[in-house]
């Protein structure tokens, strides 16, 4: 499996993944869900499918929603990805914004404070 090859399954199963959850999951009103990236195994069997949710209090909510339609939304994908074998995919939650928006955050106050 070639680098180029992952980016690329990684950005489809990113697109892909993205229109499910947002035409065909019902996380309940005011709740917004972006998938954020993919990072799939280098032997194509799993897909770890990273989100944001907003407002944050929610994110154990969508979590929970998600397991419950794991298989429906992986019938899917498997509908219309084209290749084998097609990755198992897992739902988590992205933390890298949040921590990056953190650091600014202590960032910003190591800078008022100087």
């Amino acid at each position: 499996m070639t680098a180029d090859r992952l980016v690329k399954v990684n950005e489809l199963i990113k697109q892909l993944a993205g229109e499910l959850v947002l035409r065909e999951v019902d996380f309940g009103k005011d709740v917004l869900v972006t998938v954020t990236r993919v990072e799939t195994s280098r032997d194509l069997r799993y897909s770890k499918v990273l989100i944001t949710v907003f407002p944050n209090d929610r994110e154990r909510n969508v979590l929970e929603v998600l397991e419950k339609e794991i298989f429906g939304i992986q019938r899917m994908l498997n509908k219309k990805l084209n290749m084998r074998p097609i990755p198992k995919i897992h739902f988590e939650i992205d933390r890298v914004e949040k921590e990056a928006a953190r650091i600014e955050e202590l960032l910003a106050q190591v800078k008022e404070e100087n």
